[in-house]
């Protein structure tokens, strides 16, 4: 059987990870962990003007650790990077992280979204996240919950509820891609007020409603539609791969990924966000060590998160008792439908 036919079109069909996600409904936010088997090589790339990170440093090509044990996505802005400290202690109970003569520190990057202004009970925020972090690493398997679930529970776009989204892609000599999003953009993932995908040429098999793109496009279709101000938006994804990469090699393909979230969000990479892209590759699968070979794995990369993405932001709940932000997609897609006289097409 092909990777392609076992796939359940998640960044986990990357043999060897594990993902958690623990929401709080009562704070409207949550945190997203990925858990590697393994120490994997890791590399970041930012493009966002409002970051809020942490050990990314660790990350770049000038430092000396070459391995992470886990990545973190999560809500609650910088209130939420305690998050990676409930991972760091999991992870050390188990003796898990870099050996320092016989000291263990668990390498944990982080990057954080700005989900404060979305309802719940903020109050006590930054001593909930350490705590939804450690369930996190408790409850993470190779299969999990798309939509309004972990760091993605809260976040919104300029017109939609964002959320957590993923996909998978197989290549060549048994290469598998992966990518995951926090989906919490200061643009918009759907053209103008309809729900039609930006990213739509991208999709899989109807895996966002096989929409397409319109067949008359809206007249104000490039007018950007933004919410909120400065330090209020981000999109947080991961992009990981069994194929056998250098931290150098990483960090491009954490750079050509990026071009998955200009193909899936409008506007993009603004001044209004932090957009973080870690890349990760546990190193299972040998590839050539050649520019075309690194090419072809990058824009896969981009493509997968581009698909992640709008899976994200299609697999959103609708609306809950408390939550302050917009409808959903599904909830969109309904009235557009009623609208027509069709009944609920979502």
């Amino acid at each position: 059987m092909s990777p392609l036919a076992r796939s359940r079109n998640l960044i986990t069909d990357v043999p060897g990870l594990r993902v958690g996600n623990v929401a709080d409904a009562s704070i409207c936010s949550g945190v997203t962990v990925l858990l590697p088997d393994r120490p994997a090589v890791a590399a970041v790339d930012v493009r966002g003007g409002g970051p809020g990170t942490r050990e990314t440093d660790a990350l770049s090509l000038a430092g000396t650790v070459d391995e992470v044990h886990a990545i973190v996505l999560s809500g609650g802005s910088a209130l939420g990077l305690g998050a990676a400290s409930g991972v760091q202690s999991w992870l050390a109970e188990r003796g898990i992280g870099f050996n320092v003569r016989g000291a263990i520190v668990p390498i944990v990057p982080q990057a954080i979204l700005f989900d404060l202004l979305n309802g719940g009970d903020k109050r006590g925020l930054a001593e909930a996240y350490p705590a939804l972090a450690r369930r996190a690493c408790e409850w993470a398997s190779d299969a999990f919950d798309l939509g309004s679930v972990g760091a993605g529970y809260g976040a919104t776009t300029a017109t939609l509820r964002g959320g957590v989204g993923s996909a998978s892609a197989s290549l060549a000599g048994g290469v598998v891609v992966g990518a995951l999003a926090a989906v919490n953009a200061v643009g918009t993932v759907t053209i103008g007020d309809g729900c039609q995908f930006w990213a739509a040429p991208f999709e899989r098999g109807g895996e966002c409603g096989g929409l397409g793109w319109p067949s008359t496009w809206p007249e104000d279709a490039l007018s950007p539609r933004l919410k909120g101000a400065a330090a209020e938006s981000t999109t947080l994804a991961i992009v990981a791969t069994n194929a056998r990469l250098t931290k150098r090699q990483a960090q491009r393909l954490a750079v050509m990924a990026q071009s998955g979230l200009a193909r899936a969000i409008y506007p993009v990479h603004t001044p209004l966000d932090g957009d973080v892209v870690f890349a990760l590759s546990t190193g299972a699968t040998a590839i050539p060590d050649t520019p075309d070979a690194l090419a072809r794995l990058g824009t896969c990369a981009a493509d997968t998160l581009a698909r992640a993405v709008m899976r994200g932001v299609y697999a959103a709940d609708p609306v809950a008792t408390g939550w302050i932000g917009p409808q959903s997609w599904r909830e969109r897609r309904a009235a557009t439908a009623a609208s027509l006289g069709k009944g609920s097409l979502a």
